[in-house]
């Protein structure tokens, strides 16, 4: 039950720092945001690191490197898939295959949950493609043509995210945030050349309310990123997975109440099954 909530938890605060990085990238530069959002949470991470202690293992922090990189490219491809323009069609997609995988390793490991949190399981993949699916025309940018260019980029980054979700699920249990440090790590160095980069190329750097932004994002996925490795600690990642990948349920509500955003009843369908799901895999 534990496992439970911590993933409940780090879906709730991955989507309120993807609410957070979407409002600084409305005024900054996308590729910016997200590299200088992980650098920004790095006293952070010192800070949980000294709160729970733990012996360190290059397993950890092979595994967790690998997370980084995959998180950070799944990151860049997404962004990439927007840009076509078929919002409605990219991050519903990208949603679901990141819950899905997850859900594939787990059962191929051995986990066998029971049938009633299987069920919670399905009903938290599907609500994630509705609470994830956009309004229609041209205003909200999904009238772009739908191509097999973008929903592969769709799917690419959706297993990107799936098996970051795996790959820090693979660093054993008593590791502590070391796996996070290792995904920190590797992520500011691959996104580091990029961002130098863009700075040379005159991009300007984030500052007044997209900086804000920028650093409440970049503590929100630290912590988020924490609750994720105490939840998989605790739980099946064939259940814990599609848990902690509700987060666009936050996301939503929050465009919703502080950005005005109406909701579709498509995503209202999605909220209702959200709940149903964690009562379910909650029984």
């Amino acid at each position: 039950m534990i496992g439970i909530v911590f993933a409940a938890l780090s879906g709730l605060v991955w989507g309120v720092g993807d609410f957070a990085g979407g409002k600084a990238s409305q005024k900054a530069d996308a590729l910016l945001v997200v590299v200088l959002s992980k650098a920004a949470s790095v006293p952070l991470l010192a800070l949980y690191l000294f709160l729970l202690p733990a012996p360190v293992h290059p397993r950890t922090l092979a595994w967790g490197a690998a997370a980084g990189v995959l998180g950070v490219l799944g990151m860049f491809v997404f962004y990439r898939a927007l840009a076509g323009g078929a919002m409605a069609i990219v991050a519903p997609v990208s949603a679901v295959t990141t819950a899905l995988l997850p859900v594939g390793f787990g059962l191929a490991a051995g986990e066998r949950p029971g049938a009633l949190a299987l069920t919670g399981a399905a009903c938290a993949v599907a609500a994630i493609g509705l609470v994830s699916a956009a309004g229609g025309g041209a205003e909200t940018g999904t009238a772009g043509k739908v191509t097999g260019r973008l929903i592969g980029l769709a799917l690419l980054s959706g297993a990107a995210f799936g098996l970051f979700f795996t790959c820090l699920s693979r660093t054993g249990g008593h590791a502590g945030l070391w796996p996070i440090a290792g995904a920190q790590v590797a992520a500011l160095a691959l996104g580091a050349p990029l961002l130098v980069r863009r700075l040379r190329a005159g991009v300007a750097r984030p500052a007044g309310s997209p900086a804000r932004w920028l650093v409440l994002a970049g503590a929100l996925d630290m912590s988020a990123n924490a609750l994720y490795l105490l939840a998989v600690d605790r739980g099946d990642l064939s259940i814990i997975a599609p848990i902690a990948a509700l987060y666009p349920v936050s996301t939503v509500l929050l465009a919703m109440l502080v950005d005005r955003e109406r909701l579709r009843l498509v995503q209202l369908a999605g909220l209702g099954l959200a709940a149903t799901a964690l009562v379910l895999v909650a029984s």
